[in-house]
């Protein structure tokens, strides 16, 4: 019998996982990670959305100590985290048809910027037209999927496709389908989800990647300074006064 914990084999799963996205996202990681810093010098705009426990990747990388400054959340109401209630309203609301069309028309996005959309399963009707319609817009779509949904699941959306067929840049997490790493012979449902470990790495591996690629270039990269250290508020008064036009989760 294994002595194994439960704990240990999910840290071993999602360890495992990690080090997929690793070796086997390499290109997507670094072609995102280019995108995001082309963006950024050629002054468009950033933005990330996420629906449910989606939503907690794309918050990781909006206003975050050692990230990007220019990364703004796209909100839409109802959908960020197990904010609402119920919660399972939620839900609901990601597969209604036209609620992404709505959310863009009022929101920031335009021609030149570039919007990262995470969904789990890409498979509901939101993440799908959002992916549609921000593309007509003229914006640069990120899509952080698994793609092995598309070939388990049907789509929710009224075209029958999914997230990763409207994205000019698709990072695969490689989640199985229903996102528990664990089952036992007592528990009566598999659990233990690593969706949100592995997406949130696979997005501050894009970031890495900008802000390496922008130094690069010799661009200073627009990153924010953790307020807990000496000097960080002043760094980054400096940094929203300097990109306050392109951010937009100040007054």
């Amino acid at each position: 019998m294994s002595d194994r914990t439960p704990a240990d084999r999910f840290l071993d799963a999602a360890i495992g996982l990690l080090q997929r996205i690793r070796d086997e996202e390499a290109g997507a990681v670094a072609a995102a990670g280019t995108l995001l810093a082309d963006t950024v010098e050629s002054g468009g705009r950033l933005f990330a959305f996420g629906a449910g426990h989606s939503s907690l990747a794309a918050q990781d990388v909006v206003y975050r100590a050692g990230g990007l400054a220019l990364m703004n959340l796209l909100t839409v109401p109802g959908m960020v985290g197990v904010d609402v209630m119920p919660a399972t309203l939620g839900s609901a609301l990601e597969r209604v048809d036209g609620l992404a069309s709505v959310v863009l028309d009022a929101s920031p996005l335009r021609a030149g910027d570039t919007l990262v959309i995470i969904s789990l399963s890409g498979r509901n009707a939101l993440p799908v037209e959002m992916a549609i319609k921000a593309r007509e817009l003229g914006v640069k779509v990120i899509g952080v999927t698994s793609v092995a949904y598309a070939t388990q699941t049907t789509s929710r959306h009224s075209s029958g496709t999914y997230l990763k067929d409207h994205c000019d840049l698709v990072l695969d997490s490689g989640i199985a389908v229903g996102d528990a790493e664990l089952t036992l012979d007592n528990v009566p449902a598999p659990f233990a989800p690593a969706s949100t470990v592995v997406t949130a790495a696979l997005l501050q591996a894009v970031v890495a990647t900008a802000a390496a690629t922008l130094a690069d270039r010799g661009v200073e990269p627009p990153l924010l300074r953790s307020g807990n250290v000496d000097g960080g508020h002043e760094w980054n008064a400096r940094i929203l006064r300097q990109y306050g036009d392109r951010i937009f989760y100040q007054h």
